[in-house]
């Protein structure tokens, strides 16, 4: 329902004739309404504007985002983010990758960005408060804060912090983003830093929760051998391709993490030009791991816990030499739905 428009400061009946005179296409004494409001009893309330903004080459075409501040570029670090369908195992990748990174000698920043703030645990063995609570303590004055009180040092001197997020069904996690590397920027902390990490949560469906991939080089989809890991895959795929236009992320390619085979994977990705560059086999040591507050790499040697370090090591080091960059076409649902599975 259109809201109905009001003449500030005029009486009621003299409201009534200007908008009428108005509609008939007369002069009107109607006070000019800013683009982006209306006025509703006299509040100005959010209503879509009449004419349809330029999107295109801003972010993405068709997205509303912000584009990104030149000055919050993260330079020196190779910066990757990660993604996945929900529960697929992102932050148990991001840890053993960070951990990965940092036993061949990498200085590792991991900045997890997921309101439950449970990227890190297995770093640290703890849940740390994330940035966004942080700055609400301080009324968002960085400069008082210090590094110690939103980065916690983990497991092979990781350094790791939690982005947060905003309320549930409020805000836009892209905004938290933004303020968490204003923030390592602010002190410095990305100047001596090989490798970024951001674990992001969930499909994209959001452009805020897409905001990484406006600092990351290469995006890393963590998929399992299934119809909704590959389902949403195709997803993220289609998400970093809109990025790309306007930044330099690309697609490294997936990791089947948790799948006992990659049969389902591997055809999807021959299908649209993707690849399948690690895999993570379905063993109980991660598991364990995960309960344990560990990443593998403190671990109990095990037969499956060196198998998946040594897949790990054999990943970081395959990404930080540097990846092809894939440019896969994402599917159409219905088509993606025709692919998998049995008839």
């Amino acid at each position: 329902m259109r809201s109905k428009t009001v003449s500030k400061g005029l009486p009621p009946n003299e409201q009534d004739r200007d908008h009428n005179a108005l509609r008939r296409g007369r002069g009107a004494s109607l006070p000019r309404i800013p683009e982006y409001f209306s006025q509703d009893e006299g509040k100005n309330v959010m209503s879509p504007r009449d004419e349809i903004p330029v999107l295109k080459g801003q972010d993405g075409e068709g997205s509303v985002q912000v584009h990104m501040d030149p000055s919050q570029k993260i330079e020196g670090a190779k910066v990757f983010s990660v993604y996945g369908k929900g529960g697929i195992g992102k932050s148990t990748t991001s840890s053993n990758l960070s951990a990965a990174f940092a036993a061949q000698g990498k200085r590792v920043l991991q900045i997890g960005c997921d309101p439950k703030h449970d990227s890190t645990f297995t770093l640290t063995g703890r849940l740390q408060p994330t940035v966004i609570d942080i700055l609400k303590d301080v009324d968002f004055h960085a400069e008082e804060l210090r590094p110690e009180d939103f980065v916690t040092e983990g497991w092979g001197g990781v350094m790791c912090v939690e982005a947060g997020g905003p309320p549930a069904g409020t805000g836009c996690g892209g905004y938290v983003v933004g303020q968490t590397v204003k923030l390592l920027k602010q002190h410095h902390l990305l100047e001596d830093t090989d490798v970024v990490i951001f674990d992001v949560l969930g499909d994209v469906v959001c452009g805020g929760f897409a905001a990484p991939l406006q600092h990351a080089d290469r995006a890393v989809i963590v998929t399992a051998n299934d119809f909704d890991s590959i389902y949403a895959m195709n997803r993220i795929i289609a998400a970093v391709q809109a990025k790309s236009a306007n930044y330099k992320v690309r697609l490294a390619g997936c990791i089947a993490n948790r799948s006992r085979e990659t049969d389902e994977v591997d055809r999807f990705c021959k299908t649209v030009g993707f690849n399948r560059i690690g895999h993570m086999p379905d063993v109980d040591a991660i598991r364990r791991s995960r309960l344990k507050k560990k990443t593998l790499f403190e671990m109990d040697a095990d037969e499956d816990i060196l198998a998946c370090r040594n897949e790990y090591m054999r990943l970081a080091e395959a990404l930080y030499n540097g990846t092809e960059a894939f440019t896969p076409q994402p599917l159409p649902d219905r088509d993606i739905f025709e692919l998998l599975g049995f008839d």
